[in-house]
């Protein structure tokens, strides 16, 4: 049943209104299609299309870390009809992969704008979004991003209307008007967002978000990344008694909430958004979708502005905490692969690494657990002489500004090779100090450091 409208924009919903099946009408063979972003999927739209399967061949589509696996690819499994790529790898992005029934498209993140803008061809645009208001207009929900250039990019522009969506307030670019969409699909379901299952907190992530808090200070401004160990920390900070920290980030996690609701962040001492939590895209659960609805201290903006390195340095005392896979001797940062094995993208790890140097008193934080565990049962450095073969360099050596194990914190800034060796062999685990000196040596990296001196 359509959605009833007071306003004059009644009239031009009601004619701009379709069922889904007949919405998919507009792809055409050898079409570019996009989706949408992290947890805003177009559900009703992907099955639609994917019913088409046979009628279609060459279609590509593309996605920003998919929080599904698409119909399209379920109902393609030979990849003859769809070619699904992802921006951002997740989960089912990585399961896909493992079937080469996904590739990855390479971004530097705060550079969307333009490469979209003048380097891609989006013949349709499927988008999720909240229901249109009495001005005409469609929230975007938790995903602004690159949704906006997306928009104005594509030919035709089909949104899936979704009550469950809530309300992000910006910001800019965070709602579409009615009168720059194509059609409307109204969601016969209205499924709830998704809910990210709560990462398990090692004892080692504990640490390691231990050997952070001891940087953190009165009026930092904080951008977390996604998994346990930054989770560690924003609970860490909810509960530290730290004043006046301000929120500046990529994607909003739970743990802002936490914060937020603990008198911890108030954002008053930032230099640009004072008193706004800024970010660009959220995933969580209801706990952080319902703080966001209609909540104006959170501003939601396009990803060329939270993400752009100049911007971001505004602020005094950025503190970015991430994840990293792996770090060699050279302090090379890995984040997105091991060997060829795919697992995430560069995200904005790059943009906020590069801006907290910028930044006045800020730090960037590359955060790994001094092991790993293989399949096997193996245990191996994530510290290592060399990157694994065909692992993707995520953030140069040149960039790269402290290294976080449990053992301790590595700085990297300013250091010759030999001393970012040194460094790193210090905070890797004991059992493969030894070892890492070895061949340290091996590759001319001349390390002063023996087992004795750690």
């Amino acid at each position: 049943m359509a959605l009833a409208f007071t306003d004059n924009y009644g009239s031009l919903y009601r004619q701009k209104l379709v069922t889904a099946d007949e919405a998919v009408k507009v792809v055409k063979s050898g079409d570019w299609v996009q989706y949408g972003e992290f947890v805003m999927q177009p559900k009703e739209l992907d099955a639609a299309l994917a019913k088409r399967v046979n009628e279609l061949h060459d279609v590509k589509v593309r996605a920003v870390c998919t929080t599904m696996i698409p119909e399209i690819v379920k109902a393609d499994p030979q990849r003859e009809h769809f070619c699904f790529n992802d921006w951002h790898f997740s989960g089912f992005s990585r399961a896909m992969h493992k079937q080469n029934l996904c590739n990855y498209i390479p971004i530097t993140y705060h550079e969307a704008r333009k490469l979209i803008g003048e380097f891609l061809t989006i013949d349709v645009a499927f988008v999720l979004v909240a229901p249109m208001d009495r001005n005409g207009y469609f929230n975007l929900g938790t995903s602004n991003s690159i949704t906006s250039y997306v928009l104005e990019r594509a030919k035709t522009v089909v949104v899936e209307v979704n009550k469950s969506v809530p309300v992000c307030l910006g910001g800019n670019s965070e709602s579409v008007h009615i009168s720059q969409v194509d059609y409307i699909v109204e969601s016969q379901e209205n499924p709830k967002l998704l809910n990210l299952p709560q990462p398990t907190i090692t004892a080692e992530d504990r640490q390691i978000a231990f050997h952070v808090m001891e940087q953190l200070e009165d009026g930092a401004c904080l951008q977390l990344g996604i998994g346990a160990m930054p989770n560690a920390i924003g609970t860490m900070i909810a509960e530290s008694g730290l004043k006046d920290l301000g929120v500046h980030t990529e994607m909003l996690v739970d743990s802002f909430v936490d914060m937020y609701n603990s008198g911890v962040v108030t954002g008053k001492r930032k230099q640009i958004d004072k008193g706004k939590m800024v970010y660009t895209f959220a995933m969580g659960t209801d706990k952080l979708y319902d703080f966001l609805d209609l909540n104006p201290v959170c501003a939601s903006y396009p990803v060329h502005y939270t993400n752009d390195p100049f911007i971001i340095a505004q602020n005094d005392k950025v503190f970015a905490i991430n994840n990293a896979i792996e770090v060699d001797l050279y302090s090379q940062v890995a984040s997105e692969s091991t060997g060829t094995r795919h697992i995430s993208g560069t995200g904005g790890q790059l943009d906020f690494i590069f801006a907290s140097f910028r930044s006045k008193g800020g730090k960037g934080f590359i955060c790994l657990t001094s092991t790993k565990k293989l399949a096997d049962g193996t245990v191996v450095s994530r510290i290592r002489p060399t990157l694994s073969p065909g692992t993707i360099v995520t953030i140069p050596r040149s960039l790269n500004y402290y290294v976080v194990t449990e053992y301790g914190i590595a700085t990297m800034k300013g250091r010759t090779t030999w001393e970012r060796a040194e460094e790193l062999i210090n905070i890797a685990h004991p059992d493969f100090q030894d070892e890492l000196v070895k061949e340290a040596e091996k590759m001319k990296i001349w390390v002063r450091t023996n087992k004795q001196d750690i």
